[in-house]
């Protein structure tokens, strides 16, 4: 591990216990600053409502650390804006926003769509699939943003329980994130939850990021924020343990191909020879073929969208 990587882990990561709530609305109130919490949703009815709830109640009502909370739904078909709605968090679906642009599939596109219905200086993205969820994964991340202005993103990092077996969740952050990380990002090597869908930035480094628009999200917003701001400016949180629904394995390849293709573009912005993957399932006649799209669009940075300079202006 390089030197500057053991010592960012000293100096930049660091324990929910480290910042007592009674210390972050000091600083918060100092700072001025304001706190958006955005769960992109798609049939999430089983879990969103409980985290909803238990954000308003421990950061809205028994101290305003958070300012808003919305959920963003991407095309659920089961009752996930009924029952966030129903919880307290504003329902907006990913079509009404920035309707000039057609919308893709994927939760990138979600994330940057995002941008433009919430207010906050602080943008908190939490994953709305979290089972017994507590609100230190929001306090937690937002901490270091309220209390030191030299921090611009911080991720959450955490215990993965697999079948209950611990530390055996992430399975595409092992096989494929971090040994990318590693080899072409040496610096980014210290992230324990590169891939983790718990994280907060600022605003104003959030406008100037481009987003993949799919599962490469979370690497590519790494990737172009160390070149933006500086490993110094990132940072990571323990928040204990996150339990949540896992995918099956040929989703798990589908998500890996996303994330190297996101890789791919920043090291060398080729083109790839055939943005595709092709899976194999079991049928009547023995296998049988399933080839799938890779994800290969973004979206700009925020800042360069005419919509959001206006609102930015009003």
């Amino acid at each position: 591990m390089l030197e500057e990587v053991e010592r960012w882990l000293s100096t930049r990561s660091w324990s929910v216990t480290d910042r007592p709530l009674h210390k972050l609305m000091a600083a918060k109130r100092t700072s001025g600053s304001t706190v958006s919490v955005v769960l992109p949703a798609l049939n999430e009815e089983e879990t969103v409502g409980e985290i909803v709830a238990v954000i308003r109640h421990d950061l809205m009502q028994q101290v305003p650390l958070v300012d808003e909370i919305v959920v963003v739904d991407s095309g659920s078909t089961d009752r996930t804006s009924e029952v966030a709605a129903a919880a307290g968090a504003r329902v907006v679906h990913r079509d009404e926003i920035l309707p000039r642009i057609p919308t893709v599939p994927g939760k990138g596109e979600v994330l940057w769509r995002s941008l433009l219905v919430t207010s906050g200086d602080i943008v908190c993205f939490i994953d709305a699939d979290l089972k017994e969820f507590s609100s230190d994964f929001v306090s937690g991340i937002v901490g270091p943003l309220l209390t030191d202005p030299g921090v611009d993103l911080v991720k959450a990092m955490y215990d993965r329980p697999l079948g209950g077996a611990a530390g055996q969740g992430g399975r595409v952050t092992e096989l494929m994130a971090r040994p990318l990380l590693n080899m072409h990002w040496p610096q980014l090597a210290g992230f324990v939850q590169p891939l983790g869908g718990e994280y907060a930035a600022r605003r104003s480094l959030l406008e100037q990021l481009p987003f993949p628009v799919g599962y490469g999200v979370e690497l590519g917003m790494l990737v172009d924020a160390l070149h933006l701001v500086g490993l110094d400016a990132l940072a990571q949180v323990d928040v204990g343990v996150r339990k949540h629904r896992h995918q099956d394995g040929q989703a798990l390849g589908r998500m890996s191909a996303a994330i190297y293709r996101t890789a791919q573009l920043r090291l060398a912005r080729g083109h790839m020879i055939r943005p595709s993957l092709t899976q194999f399932e079991r049928g009547k006649e023995g296998f049988e073929p399933r080839t799938y799209s890779v994800d290969t669009e973004e979206r700009p940075p925020m800042s360069e969208i005419a919509e959001y300079r206006k609102r930015k202006a009003a």
